[in-house]
Parts: structure tokens; C-alpha cells; sequence
């Protein structure tokens, strides 16, 4: 079974987790989510326990994804996370697949994870950020094993593209299909 790491911390989008948690285990991953406390507090107010304290994360765990949800303070709590940019360069030197939502892509950049010129979408309140970039607009955008996407109203369509690059397009038409997203 395919591991996915959703890293979450205070601040975080709970609409882009929860959405991109649910989907991927509908898809039978094993997604482990990693906070950096034992109750994150979520931009809205929601608590959201992990499954694991970000610094348990080591070098032998295996992840198939790393997908990061949005929110503005979320996502200057994972650019201020050593830990966190230690396993996502260890995971992006890999080619393994990351994802990013909303303002999420930011941590790329922050981290030096994006090709120049690479393909890449966020949120429209950091889109200045991606400059240097193929910045579009389209709700999800894929540049070689990095998936972003734009929002929380992307945030179905963006776990799609993910179970698509980790499984396969029947499992993501039959999961589609299961929450009535297309008729």
C-alpha cells in the first residue's frame, strides 16, 4: 500500500486537509498525518488530532507523496519547520510526488524546490510569489513530480490529480464517481 505524508500545522486550511485526507484514503493510501502538536488548531477554529508529531518523522520512513493543505499561517508555520524541510528535500531529491494546495506552493519556492520556469498555480493572494515561474491559472497544475492546485474549491479536483499520479485513473473516476462530483 502507498504511504502519503499530509503534514498539518496551527493554521492550516481544515478544508484542504480534511478534503485531501478523506480522498486519498478513499483511494486505500495509507495517509499518515504529522502535526506539530498534539492538537492543531486550524485557520477556522477546527482541531484536527495527527496521527504522528511531525519530529517522529526519520529518515527511514518510506512515503510515496507528500502533500501539503494551504492556509496562510499553516503555511508559514511549515516554512519556520526544519523538520519539515528536511523530509520534503530528502522526498523531493527522490522524485517523489509532492503536492501543494492554496498558498502552499510558497514552501516550495521557500525551500528551493521548484525548476525554473516550472509550471505552477496557488492561491491568486501569493500568486506575486511565482514570478519567476509558468505561473497559471488553471485549478490544478502538474510540473513533472510536483501537483499544485489553487484553493479549498479546488481541493477535490487537486486529491484527484494526486490519486491519479498514485494509483490510477479508474480508482480516481470510481472515487469521482462515490461523491457524486461528475453526473
Amino acid at each position: 500500500m502507498k504511504k502519503v505524508l499530509v503534514p498539518i500545522a496551527n493554521g492550516t486550511e481544515e478544508m484542504e486537509a480534511v478534503v485531501i485526507i478523506d480522498m486519498l484514503r478513499r483511494a486505500s493510501l495509507n495517509v499518515v498525518v504529522a502535526g506539530e502538536g498534539d492538537v492543531i488548531v486550524c485557520s477556522r477554529g477546527v482541531r484536527i488530532v495527527p496521527d504522528v508529531h511531525i519530529d517522529e518523522i526519520t529518515d527511514d520512513d518510506h512515503f510515496d507523496a507528500i502533500v501539503l493543505p494551504g492556509g496562510e499561517q499553516g503555511v508559514s508555520n511549515f516554512i519556520n519547520n526544519h523538520a519539515l524541510e528536511h523530509i520534503i528535500k530528502r522526498h523531493s531529491l527522490k522524485k517523489g510526488l509532492i503536492g501543494a494546495i492554496c498558498a502552499a506552493p510558497v514552501v516550495l519556492h521557500e525551500y528551493g524546490l521548484l525548476p525554473k520556469r516550472a509550471v505552477v498555480t496557488s492561491h491568486p493572494g501569493t500568486a506575486s510569489v511565482f514570478a519567476p515561474y509558468a505561473y497559471t491559472l488553471d485549478r490544478v497544475a502538474v510540473e513533472g513530480h510536483i501537483v499544485t492546485s489553487r484553493g479549498a474549491g479546488t481541493a477535490f479536483e487537486f486529491a484527484l490529480m494526486l490519486i491519479r499520479k498514485l494509483t490510477d485513473e479508474a480508482t480516481a473516476t470510481r472515487i469521482a464517481t462515490e461523491i457524486v462530483m461528475f453526473e
